[in-house]
């Protein structure tokens, strides 16, 4: 491949998969993006491609369903075509915020959430995580050395309103990292979560009640304010970095200590 490294990120063009995407081209990587937008929000989608290329790097972006088998198909067909026969993805970034946010049990059977709707969340959210790690590993994109990333959230051990099929899918998500780090271990390919503080993000200003959530989390910090998509961005890149082969199978907070503050 010539000495270049590709990353793929999951959930590209927003929140924590933005700020990955422009970290990572900058520390040297070329970036795989995978988003679903409407038209709406396509010019800031190539405004994050601009950037990538600014940074000397190249963005193959594609506006598709990360839960599609046959879109993450033609995804990783392309992306070993770009990278050449020999090519390897270094970083894959899994980072997709589509989920619903209805109660279990609402005041009606009408606002309650529904199988379908449960099955959904869990799929994008958890379940697509493996399947994509399937396909690159079994692929040959995947070799040792490669990482593994998964944003997780305190939802995964705490109870929210309206939250439950998204904490559930996180709680998931979590397992399926520790599952992987344990299978992908003897491949020399690391997995690991990282659990991000509250964060001013698309994802965030979809739940209800998330200016309480905010303003809480504000509070309870000690560095007295809210996690960055910057401040994960940083700390996924030195997570990338040499020396850090051993760290697998975690969740890895990264939240200016908010966790531990009671």
């Amino acid at each position: 491949m010539n000495g270049r490294r590709w990353a793929l990120v999951l959930g590209a063009s927003s929140g924590f998969g933005e700020a990955a995407s422009l970290a990572l081209a900058r520390a040297g990587y070329d970036i795989v993006g995978v988003h679903l937008d409407r038209k709406a929000t396509l010019p800031h989608v190539e405004e994050i491609i601009g950037r990538i290329r600014e940074a000397g790097r190249t963005p193959i972006f594609f506006n598709v369903n990360a839960a599609d088998p046959e879109r993450r198909v033609e995804v990783l067909a392309r992306a070993k075509d770009a990278a050449g026969p020999d090519g390897t993805i270094a970083v894959l970034l899994h980072s997709l915020a589509f989920g619903n946010l209805r109660p279990y049990v609402a005041e009606t059977p009408e606002g309650s959430i529904t199988a379908a709707q449960m099955d959904m969340t869990l799929a994008v959210m958890a379940h697509s995580l493996v399947y994509w790690t399937q396909d690159l590993v079994f692929g040959g994109l995947m070799r040792r050395g490669s990482k593994i990333f998964a944003m997780t959230s305190a939802g995964a051990t705490r109870v929210l309103p309206n939250y439950g099929a998204v904490s559930a899918a996180k709680a998931a998500l979590e397992s399926h990292v520790r599952q992987l780090a344990m299978e992908l271990a003897p491949r020399g390919i690391t997995v690991n979560a990282i659990r991000a503080g509250v964060t001013d993000t698309p994802a965030l200003r979809k739940i209800p009640g998330h200016e309480v959530i905010a303003s809480t989390a504000r509070a309870r910090n000690p560095s007295g304010r809210l996690t960055t998509t910057e401040d994960v961005a940083r700390a996924l890149v030195a997570l990338c970095g040499p020396g850090t082969d051993w760290i697998t199978g975690a969740v890895l907070g990264v939240d200016g200590g908010e966790d531990i503050v009671g």
